[in-house]
């Protein structure tokens, strides 16, 4: 006897600006592959802005996919759900459940099925971190409520899921841990591209990279701290840093630290990157640094281990978790860790060898396959 096929609602807003950041890749690849591995079920997206918002035309091109678009300014979207709890698009949308991937919520009726991705709690444990608008822009969230009405919460990582817990009270059956994947696009390429790219973006020297939106909660500080130190040293005097990712806020701390360093003239601002140059620089570079003081999962150093680059990362939140043994993991409040670390990744071949070995492997955890296979099994569940 079969089954009335779902109709899921996706919030998939967060898509409107077509970058690259974390959630939005998340949100992508997440609802690529659940179209991709689920033929029986009807995804609704829904999109909204009073311009055209970006939108993956391969989702509109499915069957078993359909938009729900509208176009008002989101900040009165957001207005009438936090203070009137309206709309219910749930029933605009006739779903059964709402997937929504970050916890910017949509108002919807007691008659679905509510989830809500948690990323992370950064935002409670280091409000310094974010700019007042942010502070304020997650207050008014009103993420505990969400949390407690919500029929399931899906998080992307076990550190998150005790700390949902503990932090927010929620009952440990409610919150499902299911790992993101890897965007596939990142990969091992050639020599022979390697050195082309190269060639064409003037990187002929070695080079650390990191990537991130530059904002303090990314440590960015102290990775071009620990560059200057590095590059006093006469064995890594040729070395370059490459930043890659677009400005977040109170970036102009970090610019006035690059004025202030003595290795300012080898320090690179990449701006956003695409796929294949973040794949080429993933390949090119001698190591990722990436020190961040709070991830709720943290996609670069996974990304730079597909590519074949030995990673150097923060020891706190979920990264020792997501990382395990196969990088170097340092104290993001102690520089020389940092550079002691980047020493003998850079220094010592048979060290670096190794790390990059243990990356390949690691990075095998993680597949979009097997996230859309987990979330269907909990709308089932549902």
């Amino acid at each position: 006897m079969s089954r009335t096929p779902l109709r899921i609602l996706i919030d998939a807003r967060v898509l409107g600006k077509g970058r690259k950041s974390g959630v939005e890749e998340y949100t992508r690849l997440l609802s690529e592959h659940l179209l991709a591995a689920d033929h029986e079920n009807h995804y609704i997206f829904f999109t909204n802005g009073l311009r055209k918002p970006f939108f993956p035309e391969t989702f509109e091109s499915k069957t078993n996919a359909s938009r729900l678009a509208w176009r008002m300014p989101n900040k009165f979207l957001d207005f009438s759900n936090i203070v009137f709890h309206r709309p219910f698009l749930d029933r605009k949308a006739q779903a059964d459940i709402v997937l929504s991937p970050n916890i910017n919520l949509l108002s919807t009726s007691r008659k679905s099925k509510r989830i809500i991705t948690f990323h992370d709690l950064s935002f409670l444990h280091f409000p310094e971190f974010y700019s007042w608008r942010a502070r304020l822009w997650h207050v008014l969230q009103r993420y505990k409520r969400g949390a407690d009405e919500a029929s399931a919460i899906l998080t992307v990582s076990h550190f998150t899921a005790r700390d949902i817990v503990q932090t927010l009270r929620v009952p440990k059956e409610k919150v499902a841990v299911i790992y993101p994947g890897i965007n596939p696009a990142y990969k091992k390429v050639s020599k022979e591209a390697v050195d082309d790219f190269r060639a064409r973006h003037g990187l002929k020297q070695p080079f650390i990279l990191f990537v991130g939106v530059l904002e303090p909660r990314k440590n960015v500080a102290s990775i071009i701290r620990s560059f200057s130190v590095l590059k006093s040293k006469p064995a890594f005097h040729d070395l370059k840093l490459v930043f890659v990712g677009r400005k977040g806020w109170s970036y102009d701390t970090i610019f006035r630290e690059i004025t202030d360093s003595r290795a300012k003239d080898d320090i690179v601002l990449w701006g956003d990157g695409n796929y294949e140059e973040l794949t080429c620089l993933y390949n090119a570079c001698e190591a990722l640094l990436y020190p961040s003081f709070f991830e709720g999962f943290g996609f670069p150093p996974l990304e730079a281990q597909m590519c074949g680059a030995p990673v150097v990362a923060s020891n706190r939140s979920s990264t020792p978790e997501v990382l395990g043994d196969s990088a170097l993991l340092v104290d993001p409040w102690n520089i020389d860790e940092q550079i002691a670390a980047l020493e003998a990744v850079i220094g010592n071949a048979s060290v670096r060898s190794r790390y990059i070995e243990k990356g390949f492997e690691n990075a095998k955890r993680f597949s979009w396959e097997k996230t859309a296979r987990d979330v269907l099994n909990l709308f089932k569940t549902l």
